[in-house]
């Protein structure tokens, strides 16, 4: 089938207070369609009143009856009624964010469907929470409560804005939480537009707000802002730095999940055929725009050259075209700036002695002669010093390095500076769990790639950034903790009358 339709946008506006408002002020950003370079619709670059407007209405929507004096079971069933609508509206939300973004509409309908469930499991995560008895020494009963820290902020990327959005929200709205979403100003259509189905099925003004605009505009705002209590932030690690550094200011909790360099560890003992097939996928879906893109394959050196051959074979073959098109397998990078990106990497392989094996060309598809669309690229023979080796691309682009040992691959693996994500592929099941648990990276998959699920934990480590989403570990940052100590006894008690026989101050 093939899906041809245009989704009719217009001029947009901020979400605030359960409605689409105008922006105080400020200037406007074009949204263009990737695959045509055609602008879409237009946002505003929000002020800092537009900012200051969205929180205070995540603030009120926290303090008021409506949504922070919503019994947990009634706050549980909105939840698992806005999941229900969320299924419904699928056919055209993924539509919209393919236009949008300029992913196939095969893969986003394939991501955004699981979306739903994200929702549902934090509000069944809410239903099952339990606070702690704590058994400690003498006659006392100690026990915690605890209750929603407040206001999230939310800067959220260009490549999967849908699904990273929820990655985030599901917890927030289970928690209790409000939150104020900053969009990327690539790919705002479908944040908005989820604003507004959320509302029309019963959220309460001010506990989802969307503020548009650019990120060192509207996104430091919201970063900087003194009354949130939390900032969630998906993008780049230097990007992290700013935004991290502005909330720490404010003492709010953070969740950052920044940059990465994936390394793949590909040893002799597994099916070169099948690595191959997850090199394409792990490097390729999304037109490499993620930050767990499989970047780096490091090949053992037995099967290097087959694997080497297979791969570039596989990378000409991928279908570039409309990515309304079922048949499309690769669409475009979101950006002229991104395209532009993407091939100073290729002069860079070039520069360093790589040998480019397949793609490194922007690919011009006929009725869509503006789009940012670029060939899937393959440089082998890379030392991991090469610059191509080391910083994130962003882009249909992967290298081959050669390894000979384990250890070596290891060292390879583990020899940067970021740690979001690793994969392995091996049939030896002692090594996989050897490597598994050496290797460093938040995430690591073993014969697989790009995985996640909303009960296992997902983030990095160095300069991956910090914290966790999904899974018990982003629900329960979402609250603030209080002991509670209750002395059993009821005896009398004079600290100031012998005191010198009083056994411990505390």
């Amino acid at each position: 089938m093939n899906v041809k339709a245009e989704v009719a946008v217009a001029a947009r506006g901020n979400f605030i207070d359960g409605r689409e408002v105008d922006s105080i002020g400020g200037g406007t950003v074009d949204v263009r369609n990737p695959a045509t370079g055609a602008v879409i619709a237009t946002i505003p670059d929000s002020t800092r009143e537009d900012v200051d407007a969205a929180v205070k209405s995540a603030r009120a929507a926290f303090a008021g009856d409506a949504w922070g004096g919503m019994a947990l079971r009634e706050r549980v069933k909105l939840v698992n009624r806005i999941a229900d609508a969320f299924e419904a509206a699928l056919p055209e939300l993924y539509l919209l964010e393919t236009q949008n973004n300029g992913r196939p509409v095969n893969e986003t309908r394939a991501q955004l469907g699981r979306l739903p469930d994200f929702l549902r499991y934090f509000a069944g995560l809410a239903m099952s929470r339990r606070d702690a008895v704590i058994p400690v020494e003498g006659p006392y009963l100690n026990y915690t409560r605890r209750t929603p820290i407040g206001v999230v902020a939310n800067c959220t990327p260009f490549n999967h804005p849908l699904m990273i959005l929820c990655k985030s929200l599901a917890a927030v709205l289970a928690s209790g939480c409000t939150t104020v979403v900053k969009p990327s100003e690539y790919t705002p259509l479908t944040t908005l537009r989820l604003a507004r189905l959320m509302s029309e099925n019963g959220l309460p003004p001010g506990v989802f707000n969307v503020v548009n605009g650019i990120g060192a505009n509207s996104g430091r705002f919201l970063a900087e802002h003194h009354d949130i209590n939390k900032l969630v932030l998906t993008g780049g690690t230097e990007a992290g730095r700013i935004a991290g550094s502005a909330a720490a200011r404010v003492f709010a909790h953070q969740t950052l999940e920044l940059g990465g360099k994936t390394p793949v560890m590909v040893f002799d003992d597994y099916d070169v055929e099948q690595a191959v097939n997850y090199a394409a996928f792990g490097a390729f879906v999304g037109a490499g725009q993620t930050c767990v893109c499989a970047a780096r394959h490091l090949v053992q050196r037995t099967i290097y050259d087959a694997f080497v051959e297979r791969l570039a074979a596989k990378a000409k073959a991928i279908r570039i075209g409309d990515p309304r098109d079922s048949e499309t397998q690769l669409g475009p990078v979101i950006s002229q700036r991104q395209l532009d990106r993407v091939l100073s990497f290729v002069q860079a392989g070039h520069d360093d002695g790589a040998r480019l094996v397949a793609g490194g060309q922007r690919r011009i598809v006929d009725g869509h002669e503006n789009g940012f669309f670029v060939e899937p690229t393959v440089f082998a023979d890379v030392t991991p010093q090469m610059r191509i080796a080391r910083e994130e691309v962003f882009g249909p682009f992967t290298v081959v390095i050669p390894f000979d040992t384990e250890e070596e691959a290891l060292a390879i693996a583990n020899d940067s500076p970021f740690g979001l994500a690793a994969a392995i592929r091996t049939r030896d099941v002692h090594r996989a769990h050897r490597v598994a648990a050496k290797v460093k990276a938040g995430i690591v998959w073993i014969n697989d790639h790009h995985r996640l699920d909303p009960a296992s934990p997902w983030g990095g480590v160095d300069e991956s950034g910090i914290g966790r989403e999904f899974g018990v570990e982003s629900f329960e940052d979402l609250f603030d903790v209080k002991s509670i100590m209750l002395s059993t006894e009821g005896k009398p008690f004079d600290w100031y009358k012998g005191t010198s026989q009083q056994p411990r101050l505390n």
